[in-house]
């Protein structure tokens, strides 16, 4: 990911905020449109999940420019979620979903060159997530690492 697509994406992630439970709610309906068979994976308040998205795409967007400092975080989020019977292929749909809800938040804004920004941002997350997975799966990391 370019610093310009970085930029990119935390300058069109204000006009999300503003209505980020509906962005969540947007993104989720996506999903279980995409693949119904994910939807017995959130068996909680949904509304609850969807403020925790917002918060963990709040901590990436805001710490693009410096992703070190939240690439642990990242990991460890992707180890939990093999606990939570993610699997690789569920990768595709939730960027796929994602980036729905994203355009639809962002309005006429969302230019080829900001969907391939936050495409970029997203595969970037979503490949710590599932190194860290692949990395449990090989025995490299235990449960018992994961903060």
């Amino acid at each position: 990911m370019s610093p310009h697509q970085a930029w990119i994406v935390q300058s069109t992630w204000p006009k999300i905020l503003p209505n980020k439970d509906a962005a969540a709610q947007l993104f989720y309906a996506r999903l279980f449109e995409l693949d119904p068979s994910l939807r017995p994976m959130f068996l909680g308040d949904i509304g609850l999940q969807g403020r925790k998205l917002m918060q963990v795409l709040d901590s990436v967007v805001n710490g693009l420019a410096d992703f070190e400092t939240i690439g642990a975080a990242v990991r460890d989020l992707g180890m939990r979620h093999v606990g939570y019977g993610v699997q690789d292929r569920h990768y595709d749909t939730v960027g796929a979903a994602l980036l729905w809800a994203i355009e639809r938040g962002v309005g006429a804004a969302f230019t080829a060159e900001v969907r391939d920004a936050w495409a970029a941002a997203y595969g970037m997350l979503a490949s710590i997530m599932r190194g860290a997975a692949a990395d449990m799966a090989a025995g490299r990391l235990s449960a018992e690492q994961v903060q």
